[in-house]
């Protein structure tokens, strides 16, 4: 862990997890600054004071999956646009004003879908050293100044890969270690590549394997960095600098690949869901760049299961239990130690198939943001769900989702006590301070 010390200590940042964080109190990355759902601001509300909570600002965009991310006084989201009248698709990457919402630079491509569930870019946009990394569905990955906006490198992964495209799109967000910035695309060739930060220039490409989903997380183990990548095939440790597989476990699915939930490290073992083909349980071993199987709990389909089914929803681990949204909306503790089932709650979000959850622990409560655009505050046990207060944020919209009113399925930013959060048509920002 070396070389990830020193990054930390270059550019001041508190996640051990991740490289080259600009602020602790920002959200730069996908689940936040260490990527692994934890919010440590203090200062912040016990409880909401009425039932819709009021928002600091409010901007106009188009549809998307992405969550938003907070860097250096800007936020910045990815959407898509159809032109009404000659129906030309794009995908555009925008940067707003953390205080006030005011629109600073937008990037337009052109970008053709020919995936499911078109309502645009999946992937959560990292902002690195004043760098913004964007991968859209399609697999256009660009690097831009987050300042201005203009290009520093870009790749047409498609193109350039021959990707095996997933059903719907390439979704994992860009995950940066050191001076390499590493990407799931799926490709005939390489499921996975480790491109330059400055040139993007291919560095290296690792597993020949098929697309999921899952962002890659960066853990610690026998005192090496490891590059955990879920794919569509196995879950499997890499080094960041090379690419190189310490170890592969096999988790072929049963359908199609359809991994989303990020993998969730705890005390030196690694939770994973699916939901068709359920969950297990890796030991990454502290003496050797080995993983073996604990535990996997899964059940005859995805309406008959017996531990966790996530499709979008990642869990979280506090202790000895792990807390997770099953197949149907189902809110789910199991025993970390065995898999089995603790307790079920169906009131954080309605009964609905893939109904969801984006988890956020800070200090001794869970904040949860449900797919009807909710937030609640919460304490999780293994005697249950407390449920402290709960309140709108947005309103669901149909373009993610053309069910039950619309959904909202993109992981929202908590940043210097703020929450950001967005759907097919706004982007919202509201404070959660204390003192608000």
């Amino acid at each position: 862990m070396k070389n990830l010390v020193q990054i930390v200590l270059t550019l001041g940042v508190l996640g051990s997890h991740c490289g080259g964080i600009a602020h602790a109190d920002d959200w730069p990355q996908w689940r936040g600054p260490s990527r692994d759902g934890v919010w440590q601001e203090t200062g912040i509300i016990d409880k909401f004071s009425a039932a819709q909570i009021p928002h600091k600002w409010k901007v106009k965009i188009g549809s998307g999956y992405s969550a938003p991310t907070v860097a250096n006084g800007r936020v910045y989201v990815s959407d898509r646009q159809v032109d009404p009248q000659d129906q030309k698709q794009t995908e555009r990457i925008l940067c707003f004003a953390e205080d006030d919402g005011k629109a600073l630079w937008q990037y337009t491509y052109i970008c053709e879908y020919e995936i499911g569930y078109t309502a645009g870019p999946r992937a959560a946009i990292a902002i690195i050293e004043n760098r913004a990394f964007a991968l859209g569905a399609m697999g256009h990955f660009h690097c831009l100044d987050a300042t201005t906006g203009g290009v520093l490198w870009q790749h047409d992964l498609n193109a350039e890969y021959d990707i095996v495209m997933p059903i719907w799109g390439i979704a994992g967000s860009p995950l940066v270690v050191g001076d390499t910035v590493i990407v799931q695309l799926g490709g005939k060739t390489a499921c996975v590549v480790g491109f330059d930060v400055k040139t993007g220039k291919q560095k290296w490409s690792a597993l020949q394997e098929r697309a999921c989903y899952a962002s890659p997380i960066l853990i610690e183990q026998a005192g090496e960095e490891v590059v955990v990548v879920w794919t569509g095939d196995s879950i499997s440790g890499l080094n960041p600098k090379s690419g190189k597989l310490h170890w592969r476990h096999p988790f072929p699915p049963s359908r199609m690949p359809i991994g989303v939930a990020t993998p969730v490290l705890s005390n030196n073992q690694l939770f994973v869901t699916s939901f068709y083909d359920g969950c297990l349980l890796l030991d990454l071993k502290q003496d050797a760049l080995k993983a073996e199987l604990v535990w996997r709990q899964t059940g005859p389909d995805e309406k008959n299961t017996a531990g966790i089914h996530s499709i979008i929803s990642t869990p979280i681990i506090l202790g000895d239990y792990i807390y997770g949204v099953d197949s149907y909306g189902e809110l789910r503790c199991l025993d970390k130690k065995t898999g089995a089932r603790i307790w079920e709650n169906q009131t954080a979000t309605p009964r609905a198939r893939w109904s969801t959850i984006h988890f956020v622990k800070n200090g001794e409560r869970v904040w949860m943001f449900n797919e009807r655009g909710e937030l609640i505050i919460s304490r999780l046990s293994k005697k249950g769900m407390v449920e402290i207060s709960r309140a709108k944020l947005i309103e669901p919209t149909l373009e993610q989702l053309r069910r039950r009113e619309g959904v909202c399925w993109a992981h929202p930013a908590y940043a210097n006590k703020h929450v950001f959060a967005r759907s097919d048509e706004f982007l919202v920002c509201a404070s959660l301070a204390a003192d608000n």
